[in-house]
């Protein structure tokens, strides 16, 4: 089972290595009224705040809750105007019909749904919205590449179980997860497909971030972009689940 403290274990890789969200999502998430000056939102495993800082920069009045006390150092320096708990999503203290807003960014996989639901039904005020995101390492709908190959090559040689739950890119299947218990109704579904080029270092980097991945096949990865001339091509996804407080 992939350890969620990997990413505090690796705090300063994990806030260089890790590529932004992309411009439309947010473009979205303000055309939505999700970004609204003023309202507070609380952001659920916020990392070093790549998703918090862009949330405060809108104008919101932002809590980020994360369990990492690395990543929550490096968050409150990286965004002061946030409010940080150092706790998780099933234990952090969220005062009834405190917030607007609740976001996940790349983080729902690790909750326990049955815990964090009703406790954010709770902490929003009625007509608050529930926001969740994640960036996909892998468009599996692009055309193949000589680079997907040899990662496909290398996820091949484990011996390892795959991570329980929804794959990554099964968003009708998290949309419902995330609506069981009635706590909270899906209003917008949509997916971003985006590109972005790595070089060899940046392979390297963001590669041994991802918790089921090893340092060794990390540096397989940024081999094989050395291999196929110094730079690649990745196709990403960005699904993203709106849901109304009910």
């Amino acid at each position: 089972m992939p350890d969620p403290m990997h990413f505090d274990r690796l705090a300063d890789v994990y806030d260089r290595a890790r590529p932004p969200y992309p411009d439309a999502l947010w473009r979205r998430l303000g055309d939505l009224g999700l970004l609204v000056p003023g309202r507070r939102a609380v952001d659920l495993g916020a990392g070093s705040g790549q998703a918090t800082r862009v949330l405060v920069e809108a104008g919101l009045d932002v809590v980020a809750v994360e369990p990492g006390p690395a990543l929550a150092a490096r968050l409150r320096r990286a965004v002061p105007a946030a409010g940080v708990i150092e706790a998780t999503a099933e234990a952090a203290p969220l005062v009834a019909a405190s917030f607007d807003l609740a976001t996940a960014a790349t983080a729902v996989h690790w909750f326990d749904l049955g815990v964090v639901l009703p406790r954010l039904h709770r902490a929003l005020v009625p007509g608050g919205r529930l926001a969740v995101w994640r960036n996909v390492f892998g468009d599996m709908e692009a055309p193949q590449t000589p680079f997907r190959e040899r990662v496909a090559q290398i996820v091949a040689q484990r011996d390892a179980p795959p991570r329980p739950g929804p794959g990554e890119s099964e968003t009708a299947t998290w949309t419902g997860a995330l609506s069981v218990g009635g706590w909270f109704a899906a209003s917008h579904v949509e997916e971003f497909r985006w590109r972005i080029t790595l070089d060899a270092e940046d392979v390297r980097g963001l590669f041994t971030t991802f918790s089921d991945w090893t340092p060794e096949e990390a540096s397989q990865a940024a081999a094989a972009v050395r291999d196929l001339g110094g730079a690649v091509t990745e196709h990403y996804v960005t699904p993203l689940i709106v849901l109304d407080r009910t």
